[in-house]
């Protein structure tokens, strides 16, 4: 088994008032040779959106881009259909960029920020037909176990992938232990707590902090207090 922890503040940070932002891996003006990617992760920003404030309409190819609200509302308005879509805490959306898409995405609300997490995964095939794609997920469903959220199988409760990648969320009691099997042999697994302590393969983790494990079958975990995490299990092939 092989690991790389990133501790909380050690990520890249970026305050430019209407949006306060922390990257995992390297974005925008935060440049870390050490931290390009995991594998097919390629981004992980940890957004606050201001009230009213938002990303203008910018270009996007060959990314598949998954969008997870963890607090408020964020809308999302693209050149496919031109209808704004509003995702919120519980949602989950996905855009496969392909062969071009403009997009943008807003706070809608003037009296509270949107705080949501933006990752990208580099696709499994490039320059397909963009689409988008949204879900709405149960809290309980994730309670003490392993919710798949994302997944590269059509037609199932998790939205499709373009890329051999599984996205879960998982809310564990303090107390609990849970393991997650690799769906596949050259699979790394990034685990991203959104809250409280837990210990991921020996290591201890809180709020904010990552850790990528590869080179193994199963990763165990162990909430040393209750505890929200993200999984993303991505090929170690970019």
């Amino acid at each position: 088994m092989k690991t790389v922890l990133h501790k909380a503040n050690t990520r890249g940070h970026a305050n430019h008032g209407w949006l306060n932002t922390h990257h995992t891996f390297s974005f925008a003006n935060y440049m870390n040779p050490e931290r390009m990617n995991f594998g097919a992760l390629r981004v992980l920003n940890d957004d606050i959106v201001a009230p009213g404030m938002g990303f203008g309409t910018h270009p996007h190819d060959n990314m598949e881009i998954i969008s997870i609200p963890l607090r408020g509302d964020l809308e999302h308005k693209d050149n496919m259909e031109g209808i704004p879509k509003t995702i919120k805490s519980g949602d989950v959306q996905i855009m496969s960029a392909g062969t071009g898409v403009f997009h943008s995405e807003y706070n809608p609300n003037d009296d509270k920020e949107v705080n949501f997490l933006q990752v990208w995964v580099f696709p499994k095939e490039r320059d397909i037909e963009p689409r988008y794609d949204q879900k709405t997920y149960t809290e309980a469903d994730r309670q003490n176990q392993w919710q798949t959220v994302v997944s590269p199988e059509k037609g199932g409760s998790a939205l499709w992938i373009n890329q051999d990648a599984w996205f879960s969320l998982g809310k564990l009691e303090a107390g609990k232990s849970l393991e997650y099997k690799m769906h596949k042999p050259n699979s790394g697994l990034y685990t991203f707590v959104l809250n409280g302590q837990l210990k991921v393969a020996n290591e201890d983790l809180q709020k904010r902090d990552g850790l990528g494990v590869w080179d193994a079958q199963t990763v165990s975990f162990e909430a040393t207090q209750d505890a929200e995490v993200l999984l993303m299990e991505v090929p170690m092939q970019a």
